[in-house]
């Protein structure tokens, strides 16, 4: 089977998409379907699933035991911690029923979910169907995600609410009176605007 080069493939995984970029690892027991596109660089943990027509950037780092199922779209730089679990059916019946060989005949029962770049879901979350969840955003451990989640927002709970913000470094930021925030990290400055926030030059213009 062809990849490119620099790839590191388990021999215990089980790997039939020729999709896969370079320098990405792949762990013990997981199972990529033909039809899956994984990019460079990538890391899949052990016993993780990846099924055919879900999409998988460039970078992003997959813990054991996570299942990214049809319609499921992760942009660069994405983080899934373990055990982490999508879903891409809102009415799920099984497809060999009489009553629901019809609907699953075609594709319009799958609706598509997307994770932007670098954001972050912590172990255990549950993803459903249709939802986006934005860049550099922060799902905590365990959440329940039913609706869309804002770039940059810390989502915690079932169903998940948002409870603050976080940079890009993943810090939690903590507005002052005037709606103006730094990053412990990198030393950022970030001010809320139209129901997000934004990068802003320096903490010195928060009178202007």
């Amino acid at each position: 089977m062809k990849r490119e080069a620099g790839n590191f493939i388990h021999p215990l995984a089980l790997v039939e998409s020729l999709s896969v970029g370079s320098k990405t690892r792949v762990w013990a027991f997981a199972h990529i379907m033909p039809k899956a596109r994984l990019g460079r660089e990538c890391n899949v943990g052990e016993h993780v699933f990846i099924e055919d027509g879900a999409i998988v950037g460039n970078r992003v780092t997959l813990k054991n035991g996570v299942m990214v199922w049809r319609g499921v779209r992760l942009e660069d730089d994405v983080f899934v911690g373990p055990g982490v679990l999508f879903t891409n059916d809102l009415l799920p019946r099984s497809p060999r029923s009489p009553w629901a060989k019809k609907r699953y005949s075609a594709t319009s029962w799958c609706l598509r979910t997307q994770v932007k770049k670098g954001a972050s879901l912590g172990a255990g979350a549950i993803i459903m169907p249709g939802v986006c969840i934005g860049r550099f955003a922060m799902v905590g451990a365990g959440a329940v995600v039913t609706r869309n989640v804002p770039d940059h927002a810390q989502v915690l709970g079932c169903p998940a609410e948002r409870t603050g913000w976080v940079s890009p470094a993943g810090a939690k930021l903590l507005f002052d009176d005037y709606g103006f925030a730094v990053c412990p990290i990198t030393n950022t400055h970030w001010r809320v605007q139209d129901n997000g926030i934004r990068p802003v030059a320096s903490k010195k213009k928060r009178h202007c």
